[in-house]
């Protein structure tokens, strides 16, 4: 009697580098106009009302443009796999770490100390942005912690939502575009709403990419008990 080989189903994997390239697109709106801001100081634009706050006090501004673009460009290229086991990935976290702490910290400056204009702000958004800022760096600090410790699954998690908090400005372009095409330019609640929107939907992905993670960690874990048993029986 002849007995049938079964052949495992070979499951069809995504190329690795579509969630970094992604990721990096974007980014790209706000990164624009962020090196935009930093030419209109570099080169001494007219100093507008929208503006004014930038000329005033310059320092918070670049090192959050700065910051914030080192955050999220190499802070993507943490998601491909090959290079996250790669010494890469350990030492480019060195730059992602302090990159996306001083972008968070700054945006609390900005928040709590520049006078803003009301055509980019709304009612609550300034707390809305000072609890989202402090919940980045908060997360960032469990997520060195945790690798100093050697936990590598809350160190992902952490740095993940902290990325999704970053992330924010490239979502809430999305956001905001179809509603202005849509309707017209928001008003100042529901820009607020918008915005926020922008970190509730990040945030929502974020914790189905950890929940996957930790669920393909477990099949991983599970597979090698599986098979020591398949050979003692």
């Amino acid at each position: 009697m002849t007995t049938a080989r079964i052949q495992p189903r070979v499951a069809r994997r995504r190329p690795e580098w579509l969630v970094p390239a992604g990721l990096i697109t974007l980014s790209l709106v706000p990164m624009v106009a962020g090196s935009a801001r930093l030419t209109q100081l570099a080169t001494g634009a007219a100093v507008t009302a929208e503006n004014a706050r930038f000329f005033d006090s310059p320092v918070p501004v670049v090192a959050h443009i700065v910051g914030s673009s080192v955050f999220l460009v190499l802070g993507a290229l943490q998601f491909a796999p090959s290079l996250r086991r790669r010494r890469w990935h350990r030492i480019s976290g060195r730059i992602v770490a302090p990159a996306g702490l001083v972008s968070a910290l700054s945006a609390l400056w900005m928040t709590l100390f520049y006078d803003m204009p009301a055509s980019v702000t709304g009612p609550g958004l300034a707390a809305v942005r000072i609890v989202l800022g402090t919940a980045m760096a908060a997360a960032i600090v469990v997520a060195l912690v945790a690798i100093r410790r050697g936990d590598v699954r809350t160190h992902s998690a952490w740095m993940t939502r902290a990325y999704a908090i970053g992330m924010g400005a490239g979502t809430q372009v999305l956001v905001f575009l179809p509603y202005t095409l849509l309707a017209s330019p928001p008003a100042p609640l529901t820009r607020t709403l918008l915005m926020t929107a922008g970190w509730v939907i990040n945030l929502v992905i974020a914790e189905i990419v950890i929940r996957r993670r930790a669920r393909a960690g477990r099949r991983r874990a599970g597979a090698p008990m599986a098979a020591s048993g398949a050979r003692l029986s």
